[in-house]
């Protein structure tokens, strides 16, 4: 879905204006932020590079009714000015297969910091990561290799955050449902690096969503920093030496950013290293503080409130007790090495391949793809969903499912290519009826190179695979 664009007028607590006032002292600055807190916020979206590189995106929409401005701290992000309103940007081809992600600029900010030094973390933590933008964006920066524990605490977005890993074509991660308080306990020192975008007051949203401040009070602010300085204990627990933590939140007040951080540092006084982030990209140093981290005011680069803070732990810390809880048998089991030959001939016989990063494991008739590293850490906390569903064992050889079919299928010689408007009709889950001759049997379609699902040509008739809960109604690309 697009953002939602607010233009209602905006009623500020007068305890939150006046910590505003303490942040911003200049009469100019502090009267800039609350003009602009009073504007639509501008759409942006970011290229998802598994799937499409940034050269061939922008040759692809070279022609679209848009305009495309770049973000300057990252180089797959852009603003997106439509000349043409009639169809969002939820509803165009290009975002319905996964090659680019609506993501506010200033959400990007937290994972090109995770990647600041050029670093390559093998097991990362995502601890609060529905709906998923940055999860997709971690993904890409690892090029699908790895393992990201996406972590999401409320259960309703749990199948949000899956949904839109699945479109960007995600394989690395495994999905956890659970408190993150529990992870520094249950999962010591097990990850490379840690992404805490911490829940918060939301007082950087204001500008899309003007609620964000219904339920909105310092004595609240002050219950959810106290939620926010435990997830950080337990992150930095779950953190290896060595490893970098990033912390974030989409609120503009002290309390729930620097002192935070301020918490921790008091706690670890000889475990942790504040990363400056002034040169993180060109402009940083407008939005630095005095102590590292980046403070987003909407007015700066007219953009959402964020804050960005880089730590990194230096040395060991001891353990916190372990919580204690059963984890429960898995379900799965490793497939046997003659028949995963024949699942790999059978799989590339239909254009799905996978890299040696993955491994094959089953439950009852299902096959599943598991990210290797994840294995060190079963049977250690409870996963929602472990990589993704591969296919189905029947009598007469596999199904495969549409996930498989869209993160790892490339088109072949027998692949039909649709049309913009055939792509259209697959998205609104109609069949389709070309006039061109088809193969028989199955086969993969695509639109722009893209593979959209594996079909039956049925008399000239391509039989719609596409699953009931991603057929889309109302206006789409064509």
């Amino acid at each position: 879905m697009d953002p939602i664009v607010s233009t209602e007028a905006i009623d500020f607590p007068a305890q939150f204006l006046e910590l505003m006032r303490q942040a911003l002292p200049n009469d100019d600055d502090f009267a800039a932020f609350l003009a602009i807190s009073q504007r639509p916020l501008r759409r942006a979206i970011r290229v998802n590079t598994l799937k499409i590189s940034v050269t061939d995106f922008l040759a692809l929409t070279t022609d679209y009714p848009w305009q495309l401005t770049p973000v300057p701290w990252c180089e797959e992000g852009y603003w997106v000015q439509l000349n043409d309103e009639q169809i969002p940007l939820g509803s165009y081809a290009e975002h319905l297969s996964g090659l680019f992600y609506i993501q506010e600029p200033s959400s990007m900010l937290p994972v090109q910091a995770l990647f600041a030094a050029e670093e390559t973390p093998l097991c990362l933590m995502d601890m609060a990561s529905a709906p998923g933008s940055k999860t997709t964006q971690i993904a890409a920066k690892m090029a699908n290799q790895g393992l990201i524990v996406a972590n999401e605490y409320a259960a309703s977005r749990v199948k949000v955050l899956h949904a839109n890993i699945s479109r960007c074509g995600v394989v690395n991660t495994a999905l956890t449902h659970f408190d993150a308080r529990v992870f520094g306990a249950a999962l010591p020192e097990q990850f490379d690096a840690i992404l805490l975008d911490a829940p918060c007051s939301g007082e950087g949203v204001i500008r899309k969503d003007p609620q964000a401040f219904t339920h909105w009070s310092l004595e609240s602010t002050e219950e959810i920093a106290q939620t926010q300085r435990e997830l950080l204990v337990s992150a930095f627990h779950a953190l290896k030496p060595g490893g970098r933590l990033i912390y974030s939140t989409c609120t503009l007040n002290t309390i729930e950013n620097q002192q935070v951080i301020a918490s921790l540092s008091t706690a670890f006084p000889d475990a942790i290293e504040v990363e400056s982030l002034a040169s993180l990209f060109p402009g940083a140093e407008h939005v630095v503080t005095p102590e590292g981290y980046l403070h987003v005011f909407p007015q700066r680069f007219d953009s959402e409130g964020f804050f960005v803070a880089s730590l990194r732990k230096t040395r060991g810390v001891d353990p916190l007790p372990h919580p204690g809880f059963k984890v429960g048998k898995l379900p799965f089991q490793p497939v046997l090495a003659k028949t995963q030959q024949t699942v790999i001939e059978q799989a590339a016989s239909i254009g799905i391949q996978w890299e040696s990063s993955l491994s094959l494991w089953q439950r009852d008739k299902e096959l599943w793809l598991f990210p290797k590293p994840v294995e060190s850490l079963m049977g250690k906390v409870k996963f929602s969903r472990l990589g993704f569903r591969l296919a189905e064992i029947h009598n007469k050889g596999y199904r495969w499912h549409h996930e498989a079919i869209t993160a790892l299928a490339t088109p072949m010689a027998t692949t039909v290519e649709l049309t913009a408007e055939q792509a259209a009709e697959w998205y609104r889950g109609r069949d389709i009826y070309p006039d061109t001759p088809l193969p028989k049997g199955e086969c993969l379609v695509s639109y722009q190179q893209q593979v959209l699902g594996l079909v039956k040509i049925i008399n000239q008739r391509i039989k719609n695979s596409l699953p009931r809960e991603l057929v889309r109604n109302g206006p789409l690309f064509n």
